[in-house]
């Protein structure tokens, strides 16, 4: 019997090519494979939910057996435009508040998941890991995307109890990313970046920023270390997309995705890159540098 999953994703970047290749390699594993009839389609928004939107509804239009939606945007788009096809959502801060569940326990309808949220109280010994002496922390998101807007509202209330404040500077397109990170130089003395799909995309143009003005930057997606962030305690996005590949597979056996609570990863892995500390202007402790998953040279 011929089975077919449809992906789309919001926009090709590191971590949500990893969820995408990770879904592909856990049906592959388990047999499901295109020369054994999986039908399998992959298409990405660049960057616009416009698009995102006409993706989901040619998705639901040609009626696959699953439709795996990965980041907020896209997982929006499809869950509007379906109340039938099951939808199996990856990569989602937080799915309650992007209203793709009422809750993270089984949710009775054609929709489940994988949530990337992480404990933002984590996040913030990591900026203090990085910055002992820092006080003010800035943030480059985009206002329009629901998973940043959660992220930036907690770390409101969060860095005040450890003594810090944040400073905004919204990015509505991947192009304002720079001129956002820009607008902080003097303002902050470190950059923390959520999983925002803009800033991830566009993750150079802070990188430049954070190297020409001395800023650090911390991020929470472990990919973007390798691109220049000194620290990131992350959620490894291959092991998101395995998991979510398992849930795929259930749903092909049959399983109903209103009976499959959400989940989310537990496993954190702190990734540092000591030569993009050095660059903006820190120095890291030996027993830090031990303490990481991985140290990108």
């Amino acid at each position: 019997m011929a089975q077919s999953v449809a992906v789309t994703s919001i926009v090709e970047h590191p971590a949500l090519d990893s969820i995408r290749d990770g879904v592909l390699q856990a049906l592959t594993e388990a047999g499901y494979t295109e020369a054994k009839g999986l039908d399998w389609e992959f298409q990405t928004a660049q960057g616009n939910t416009a698009i995102a939107g006409q993706i989901a509804r040619k998705f639901v239009g040609d009626n696959p057996d699953v439709i795996v939606a990965i980041a907020t945007p896209s997982a929006q788009a499809v869950v509007a435009a379906t109340k039938t096809i099951p939808v199996v959502y990856s990569a989602v801060t937080d799915p309650v508040a992007a209203q793709l569940v009422p809750s993270m326990e089984a949710s009775g309808t054609n929709v489940t998941g994988v949530s990337d949220s992480l404990a933002l109280e984590k996040q913030v010994d990591l900026i203090k890991k990085v910055v002992p002496e820092g006080k003010r922390v800035g943030m480059v998101y985009n206002p329009g995307e629901a998973n940043s807007v959660v992220v930036v509202e907690q770390m409101r209330k969060l860095l005040p109890e450890a003594g810090m404040t944040l400073v905004e500077a919204t990015a509505a397109r991947t192009v304002d990313v720079g001129a956002a990170a820009r607008s902080l130089v003097g303002k902050v003395d470190v950059i923390y970046t959520n999983t925002d799909n803009n800033v991830v995309s566009a993750y150079e143009a802070l990188v430049k920023v954070g190297n020409d003005a001395d800023i650090p930057l911390i991020a929470s997606d472990t990919d973007s270390v390798k691109r220049g962030a000194i620290a990131a305690l992350g959620v490894n996005y291959k092991d998101l997309g395995l998991q979510t590949g398992k849930m795929v597979i259930k749903i092909l056996k049959g399983a109903k995705p209103g009976d499959l609570p959400s989940e989310t990863s537990d496993k954190l892995e702190l990734y540092v890159n000591p030569g993009a500390a050095e660059k903006q202007g820190i120095s890291l402790s030996e027993d830090f540098v031990k303490s990481a998953t991985q140290v990108v040279e």
